[in-house]
């Protein structure tokens, strides 16, 4: 036993792994007082859940526990990631400190995402023989770093969330690793998982420190740079795709939902909000310690999926992994009732796209239909046309000199009553069957009242020459 023990402590990369544990488990909490004591710390507010101050500084410790257990390994090319850790690290405390705006926070993430680029780190070759050429790798790996980096921060919003799906993601992307061989992947994510781990003995809920901008941020960004070692050293597309997508498969798919809902809602996509995922959870009446536990199973899963689908022994098996996974995803977001997405699929699979397309041309041809119409009564043979079409009950013509009236279903219930003001031409009135509209009736009124004040110049020209 004793030899074991012996063999396993002269493992550099055990010794790593303990050296970030015990660096993150100390170093936490003295750091956590310090700046209690400076007040920098996370107050209570409306985005806020936690009832008291709580410092907001962790990322310190965890780059500083990450730091003294790689700097010594020579198995990983620490020049390509430090730099840009580095500039993402300061980018986030900043942030910590003095709240930088949007702009500011995306520069000094794009930054250290070209200086990954240029110290020889990119997304590569994806799997294929050949490189990709630098006007497509150069883009590709900055969004992927931007992408993953922001991704992390934000689903840092409940105590342990981002620590704790940080350190799953970690350990799938070390577990693919060791699975393939691949070295310098293994000696870079053991040391942060092992620090991330340490630090949840304090940031699990009720939490006593919080990562911050810098925590949040430089995991990100180092989830992100092993996604592409990953794939600069696999080379099959799928599995070099697949790994780092369903490993960060939480984090990814938050942010590209709160883009979609952004950019339905015509919001600018750096906006705040409080619809993310375990915001969505929390409204659904879970407690925020189950919300980050029903979380970081889906987390597990996606880890254990990562697994699977990158063993040889299981390539038959992949692409039912895979649906098995689009159908979690799916039906995990249907339960989270995002009202923008049940909008989108009433459009495109409830017949609402089919619908307004049909509406939309008919409103077009009733508009052409009375534009062209020479005479006030052509126009209203045409006004009344439209309305037989739409399956409404009556429509009158209240005019200056007396009312034409049409009416198609005279037994038929009335349920709704709409008028349409037109000034010196009256007013237009229809009334409707339950449950049938037919047209936007704003839509309608519009085109109505449009097409009648064309009528006013020729109108007026008449009674100027008689």
């Amino acid at each position: 036993m004793e030899s074991l023990w012996k063999g396993l402590l002269q493992n550099s990369l055990l010794l790593a792994g303990l050296k970030a544990f015990a660096v993150s488990l100390i170093l936490t909490p003295i750091l956590r007082d310090i700046f209690r004591s400076y007040n920098v710390v996370d107050r209570p507010g409306e985005r806020h859940l936690h009832p008291h101050p709580i410092p907001r500084i962790g990322g310190v410790a965890i780059a500083a526990a990450y730091l003294i257990a790689v700097f010594p390994l020579g198995e990983i090319p620490l020049w390509k990631l430090l730099p840009g850790a580095a500039v993402i690290f300061l980018t986030g405390l900043l942030d910590d400190f003095f709240t930088l705006k949007p702009v500011f926070k995306l520069a000094g993430q794009t930054t250290a995402a070209l200086l990954v680029f240029f110290n020889g780190l990119s997304v590569g070759t994806l799997g294929r023989k050949e490189p990709l050429p630098l006007w497509l790798d150069l883009p590709v790996t900055v969004l992927w770093v931007l992408l993953t980096t922001n991704a992390l921060n934000l689903i840092d919003g409940l105590d342990g969330l981002c620590a704790g799906i940080g350190s799953i993601a970690t350990l799938a992307m070390f577990g693919a690793a060791w699975l393939y061989g691949n070295q310098p992947l293994t000696y870079a994510t053991l040391p942060l998982a092992c620090a991330l781990l340490a630090f949840l003995c304090y940031n699990l809920s009720p939490a006593t420190v919080f990562l911050g901008d810098s925590g949040a941020l430089l995991i990100g960004f180092l989830l992100g740079c092993y996604g592409m070692i990953w794939t600069q050293k696999t080379s099959t597309l799928l599995i070099s795709l697949l790994a780092p997508l369903i490993a960060l498969s939480v984090p990814l798919l938050d942010v590209s939902v709160s883009i979609l809902r952004r950019i339905l809602r015509r919001k600018p996509i750096f906006s705040a909000d409080r619809a993310h995922i375990h915001h969505r959870l929390l409204d659904l009446g879970l407690t925020p310690r189950r919300a980050v536990l029903v979380l970081y199973g889906f987390g597990a899963m996606a880890a254990a999926l990562t697994l699977l689908l990158i063993a040889p022994q299981l390539a038959p098996f992949r692409n039912g992994l895979l649906l098995l996974l689009v159908a979690a995803v799916v039906l995990g977001l249907r339960e989270l009732r995002y009202k923008e997405f049940d909008l989108v699929g009433r459009w495109f699979f409830g017949g609402e796209l089919q619908r307004n397309l049909e509406e939309s041309l008919r409103l077009d041809s009733l508009g052409a239909a009375l534009a062209a119409a020479p005479t006030r009564e052509i126009w209203w043979i045409a006004l009344a046309e439209a309305a037989r079409e739409c399956g409404w009950s009556r429509i009158q013509w209240r005019k200056p000199g007396g009312a034409s009236e049409v009416s198609f279903h005279p037994l038929a219930t009335t349920d709704w009553i709409f008028s349409v003001p037109l000034g010196k031409m009256g007013t237009i009135e229809i009334q409707g069957r339950p449950g049938l509209r037919g047209l936007d009736l704003a839509a309608f009124a519009s085109v109505i009242a449009r097409s009648a004040r064309a009528f006013e110049p020729a109108e007026a020209a008449r009674a100027e020459a008689v």
